[in-house]
């Protein structure tokens, strides 16, 4: 497999300085992240005139988005095959280049098929990118900073989170949703821009076979941190995916504060990338239980106090901080467990990541039905819980 336990061109650990270089590679990736993620969740904002410009119901338009996530599941457990020995720069690069590409057929679009086709390939992109990104910063700032690394990693992820679905409505209403899509695609050519001056040479060592990938599920720190991302990701998005239901329902918040919690829930995530990144190379195993225990705290605390506007602020706020820190830990836990492969146990966190956003929605869905919207902050809480219990399971790093 791929040797990527060394530094090239980086910090050998958390605590020494980084080179200019180093931090322009590093943010680099973090504008890619904020490119790609914001692509993903662009059409959040962009359902009602993208439906009707493409003779489409809204729920139809919605698919556009599954199609997305389930691409790009399957894309991750083949992705560090298909590229092989070649250069990781030229991948990277490559990966931009085809986000760049996707965002503009999915902007010119004349049907829902042509849409689906864009939205494909953005799959693609995303899979590829993420299965190497622990890799490749682990090799820019060494493995003992590889949770500070991600946690610049994940600053993208959450501005994408709050910037994309509102402003995308915004540039849709002023401009129509093509010039929205199409300016995903301006963003990714900036990234692509910046990882061309930035990015070291990255060659490849041995190149990594589908069997290897699945051999690695073998090792129990490997299994134990891919259960610990199906948990607590599950959990998240059963709970988070109705939340806004929750505070209109039982909260009973007009829209403009439910807008107001939510960017609250996301200046807090932003928070939670910066300590979990400290969390993460300082003690792994403590991270994870803290990320747990503060998921359930704060799912649990807005399940039973959630009635109070006050509560429920400070709550969701918390809610974000706890998953602005999972990210990073998680795929820190997992990465420490293969060494040896990061670039095939990054291919597994984004299987994992994948599946447990599509079965979150899914329970949730099912539970929201059954049983309210309070029920899934019930079912999120006892997951996250049972993360902070296979935390304690888990061996010391």
């Amino acid at each position: 497999m791929t040797d990527t336990t060394l530094p090239l061109g980086g910090a050998a650990s958390a605590g020494d300085r980084w080179s200019t270089s180093t931090k322009l590679a590093v943010v680099s990736m973090a504008v890619a992240t904020f490119a790609l993620v914001s692509a993903e969740f662009l059409p959040a904002g962009l359902l009602t005139p993208m439906a009707a410009d493409l003779g489409i119901s809204e729920g139809t338009a919605g698919q556009v988005v599954t199609a997305t996530a389930s691409v790009g599941a399957v894309a991750a457990l083949f992705a560090n095959v298909a590229i092989g020995k070649l250069n990781r720069k030229t991948v990277l690069v490559g990966l931009s280049a085809l986000a760049i590409i996707s965002n503009i057929v999915a902007a010119m679009a004349t049907d829902f098929w042509i849409l689906l086709l864009g939205r494909a390939g953005l799959g693609i992109a995303l899979s590829g990118f993420w299965s190497l990104s622990a890799a490749v910063v682990a090799r820019l700032v060494g493995v003992n900073a590889l949770g500070r690394g991600m946690s610049i990693i994940f600053v993208g992820v959450s501005l994408a989170t709050i910037a994309a679905p509102s402003i995308g409505a915004v540039v849709s209403d002023w401009f129509g949703w093509r010039t929205a899509m199409a300016a995903t695609a301006g963003a990714a050519a900036i990234a692509m821009l910046l990882q061309l001056v930035s990015l070291p040479s990255l060659p490849a060592g041995k190149g990594t076979t589908l069997g290897e990938i699945f051999r690695l599920m073998s090792r129990r720190g490997v299994q134990l941190g891919m259960l610990a991302v199906l948990l607590l990701v599950t959990g998240h998005f059963a709970g988070f995916v109705y939340v806004r239901a929750f505070l209109e329902q039982v909260t009973q918040l007009p829209a403009t504060s439910v807008a107001w919690a939510l960017l609250g829930y996301g200046v807090a995530s932003v928070i939670g990338n910066v300590v979990g990144g400290r969390m993460a190379d300082t003690n792994v195993r403590v991270g994870l239980i803290v990320t747990g225990v503060t998921l359930a705290v704060a799912t649990l605390a807005l399940l039973l106090w959630g009635m109070h506007s006050g509560t429920a602020f400070g709550f969701v706020a918390l809610w974000g901080f706890a998953f602005g820190t999972a990210p990073i830990v998680l795929q820190t836990n997992l990465s420490r467990a293969a060494l040896d492969a990061l670039e095939a146990s990054g291919s597994l966190m984004v299987v994992c990541f994948q599946v447990s956003i599509a079965v979150g929605a899914f329970v949730g869905g099912a539970i929201v039905d059954g049983y309210g919207v309070v029920g899934t902050l019930a079912f999120a809480a006892v997951l996250a819980a049972s993360t902070m219990v296979l935390a304690l399971l888990q061996p010391r790093k």
